[in-house]
């Protein structure tokens, strides 16, 4: 970890970024020098330029909060299960995925018919943006989504198989980010906010859309929870007609969200965008790319990181530029010669290949005071939205 104190900061920047670019650091700058932040800034190893906040930041406020710290995809995150199958074969893992491609929808389609959860009947309908949205969500929930989002079959170092899902609150987590920040910029208009930025814009402490953002906001990782759990369930009871087999305890956690902690003995709004919480023995997970190893892991309560971790290996590409400068026959035959069911058919598909993504060894090894690996986890076949 190290420590930017410049002329350019507000308040200090710690950084467990080897090589942070230029843009996400300018992103850091800014939010340093935010009227509001607490104590400093943690940016994780796999930072990179996100929407406001770069991706891989954490930061904690004295209570308002910054829609655009959380992020367009509230609730993205991770599930994973470990099976008592000690090994799978390519073609049985071919036959799992092509159910599981009938079963879940992934990209922009939704379900047929609306899904059943209890959660839709507490939905904060008096929020307009969650009362316009929850006749869609219905048919969202239990759905995969697209970009970075994955289904994926695995080997871990403990000699057994497990399944990864990485997905979020789909498009009500969308509308209400959007919405919300449209929000909080007129409100900062209004007050003429000393902001560095609009993409910062925030909802003082005790505003009624500081409440209303909550509520929705919590809803949206609510949603994302179950999303998850649903399509978890379903790829087990797949996977139990092709294999006799048992699960352990799922994994299921969030890294874009914000909610009230005490770091530094005081009560603060922790904003985590592709951040990990990692409270002391804490679980997590740590995704790399599709041709690369993943992580269970186990926090160390570092309270320089505000208790956090990454939240994936993180990108050293942009999606236009993967698409434009990677070459797709070696891209392939990369995946190919690992023996990996991958999901790159053309020079669209680019944007997710393993050479668009940091070093994921490079991102634990710069982590190693903020979390302990639990389980290795090497990739067998991957589906992407």
């Amino acid at each position: 970890m190290k420590v930017i104190n410049n002329d350019k900061c507000g308040i200090i920047i710690k950084s467990w970024c080897e090589n942070i670019d230029d843009n996400a650091l300018a992103q850091a700058y800014d939010l340093s020098n935010l009227p509001f932040v607490f104590k400093h800034i943690a940016l994780m190893p796999d930072c990179h330029m996100g929407y406001g906040m770069p991706i891989g930041g954490v930061m904690a406020t004295n209570g308002e909060v910054i829609p655009n710290a959380v992020g367009v995809d509230i609730g993205c995150g991770m599930s994973a299960v470990q099976t008592n199958l000690a090994g799978i074969d390519i073609d049985l893992i071919k036959n799992i995925f092509s159910d599981i491609r009938e079963q879940i929808p992934v990209g922009f389609n939704h379900r047929d018919k609306p899904m059943d959860w209890d959660g839709f009947e507490l939905a904060p309908t008096k929020i307009a943006v969650v009362d316009r949205e929850l006749e869609s969500a219905r048919k969202q929930i239990g759905t995969l989504g697209g970009g970075n989002h994955f289904i994926e079959l695995q080997k871990g170092n403990d000699g057994f198989i497990w399944i990864m899902i990485h997905s979020g609150s789909r498009n009500i987590g969308y509308k209400i980010a959007n919405e919300f920040h449209k929000l909080a910029k007129v409100t900062c208009e209004r007050y003429y906010s000393h902001i560095p930025t609009d993409e910062l814009s925030f909802f003082p402490r005790n505003d009624q859309n500081h409440r209303d953002y909550s509520y929705a906001m919590n809803f949206a990782l609510a949603f994302a929870k179950e999303n998850r759990r649903i399509m978890m369930s379903e790829c087990k009871e797949i996977l139990n007609t092709h294999t006799s087999c048992e699960f352990n305890e799922e994994i299921n956690i969030h890294h874009n969200y914000a909610q009230m902690e005490n770091h530094f003995g005081k009560n603060v709004l922790v904003h985590r965008k592709g951040a990990t919480r990692a409270y002391k023995d804490e679980y997590g997970i740590i995704p790399g790319s599709q041709g690369t190893k993943s992580y269970i892991v186990k926090g160390l309560g570092n309270p320089e990181s505000f208790m956090s971790c990454s939240h994936g290996a993180g990108r050293v590409m942009g999606r236009k530029q993967a698409t434009r400068e990677l070459n797709l026959k070696n891209v392939i035959a990369g995946l190919d010669k690992k023996g990996i069911i991958h999901s790159i058919r053309n020079q669209n598909d680019l944007d997710e290949a393993p050479q668009a993504y940091k070093n994921i060894n490079t991102v634990m090894s710069a982590q190693n005071d903020l979390v302990e690996i639990v389980v290795e986890l090497s990739p067998l076949g991957v589906i992407k939205g």
